[in-house]
Formats: C-alpha cells, structure tokens, sequence
C-alpha cells in the first residue's frame, strides 16, 4: 500500500519540484497540494494521510503551528494510527525547527537536500520512525545544549539502560533510523521499536531529538566519534 502524502509549501515552483520527486516513487502518493498551513490542516482532515510534508515558514498557518494542529487533532487520530508531520527548513537549525518538535514532528529535511532526502524521509517518518537530517545532528544537538532549561545529564543517568539499549541510544545519536538500527545490528525492527520505546520511557523523553541530545550530554557518545559503517552489522 502507497504511502499517502499531503503536501504544503507556499512556494508553488518549490512545491512542484518536491511533487515531482515524490509522484514518481511507485510506493508514493500525493493525496492533496496546498500552499499554507491552515489549508494543509484541512487537507489532512479530509484526506487522512500517512505523512504531511510541511515548510516551517507558510502563511495563515506557519509549519509549527500546523504540525501543532494536526498532531494533536484526534478526528486524524480516530481513523488509525496518527499523521506523521515532515517539516521543511531552509535553515540548518533554528528555533522554528526545536518548536516543531516539540509540537510533534517526527523529523526534518533540509530545504536544499530535499533532493535526496525527501524520499526516504517520507519512508521513515510513515512506518513510525523520526527523521533528523544527519549532515546537522550536530547543530541540533547545539541548539538543545545552549537551553537554559535543559538540566545538565550526567553518565549516571544512564544506569537504568541495559548494554543493549545503550547500544541503540548511541546509533540513535549517529542519526540512524530504527531500520538502519536494525540491519546493523541484525535484529528485527520491532526489537529496534521496542528498545527505543524502553529508552524514552526510562529516560522521560519526549521525542529522538531529545535523545541525541541526552547522548552527547552524557558522554555516551562524543563528537568526533565516527558513524557506524553501514555496511557491517554487529
């Protein structure tokens, strides 16, 4: 079954570059094209897509505050599983992009690699994955260590997880979606969901920005350590 898309951006040549890239994939299907936020709403109430591709910056409804809407709007929740929103940035990492997720995205695509990366974004964040575009993890995990809000973790904070799960935590921090997880580490995805469900809960996080984040924080992982060859599992 295709993956039903609505998509939003208020710049009509960009969109139909995005509709172009996304009409195309045999396992893709638009559903609705429209150009603000609050239109993008409407268009997931009547369509009750899989994923909403949102740009951050739309009028009426900007992206946080539609994303706002749409995860939180139970007559899209009432008909299966929730509306994964994907929002657009033309930037690295800005406030807009923090609030997003907080609101309830589960990822982001870089306006000027939509190219190459909106696809599998779209694949990720519909089978119920998160999607942090992995050429600026460390520019979000930046702008959560400047927060004043934030509580400074410690290693210690991780001695509820097991090996496994610290395992996973760190893969997490590399930018790895469940799927890449679960090939590295040659287990099923429903083992990968499973961990990653137990780490948020023992964690209190809210979402996988959150656990990058936690990773670096804590030393779990550091920055110049060297993703994980793809190509290799465990």
């Amino acid at each position: 079954m295709a993956v039903r898309v609505v998509l939003a951006d208020d710049d009509e040549v960009y969109r139909l570059g995005l509709s172009s890239i996304l009409s195309v994939q045999p396992d893709i299907e638009i559903v609705a094209e429209v150009g603000d936020g609050a239109a993008a709403v409407a268009a997931v109430r009547e369509h009750h897509p899989d994923v909403a591709v949102l740009d951050l910056r739309m009028p009426v409804l900007d992206g946080v505050a539609a994303t706002r809407e749409i995860a939180s709007d139970a007559t899209t929740a009432a008909v299966g599983k929730p509306v994964a929103a994907l929002v657009l940035t033309g930037f690295h990492v800005t406030e807009a992009v923090y609030d997003a997720l907080r609101a309830g995205a589960s990822g982001y695509v870089l306006k000027d690699r939509a190219g190459s990366r909106l696809v599998p974004a779209v694949r990720a964040v519909a089978e119920g994955e998160a999607w942090l575009d992995p050429g600026v993890t460390r520019d979000l995990i930046s702008e959560f260590a400047r927060r004043p809000d934030e509580r400074r973790a410690t290693p210690e904070d991780l001695d509820d997880l097991t090996r496994r799960e610290r395992d996973v935590l760190t893969l997490v921090a590399h930018g790895l979606s469940n799927t890449e997880i679960a090939d590295h580490l040659t287990v099923e995805i429903g083992t990968v969901k499973t961990h990653v469900n137990r780490i948020f809960t023992k964690l209190g996080l809210e979402h996988r920005a959150q656990a990058v984040s936690l990773a670096f924080r804590t030393r779990l992982v550091g920055p110049d350590d060297a993703r994980p060859d793809l190509g290799r599992g465990r």
